[in-house]
């Protein structure tokens, strides 16, 4: 799977809720940190 094409979709969906990264991390019960490796690409390896 393209992990850029990934990451700007799930990117597209948390801001289409109006949600921060922490928000989205916070109902996910994971860092912000892990939100943001999944939006860039960092962590689907």
């Amino acid at each position: 799977m393209n992990q850029v094409k990934i990451g700007k979709f799930i990117a597209s969906k948390r801001k289409e809720q109006g949600l921060t990264q922490l928000q989205l991390a916070e109902k996910l019960g994971i860092t912000d940190r892990a939100v943001s490796k999944w939006e860039t690409g960092g962590s689907l390896r």
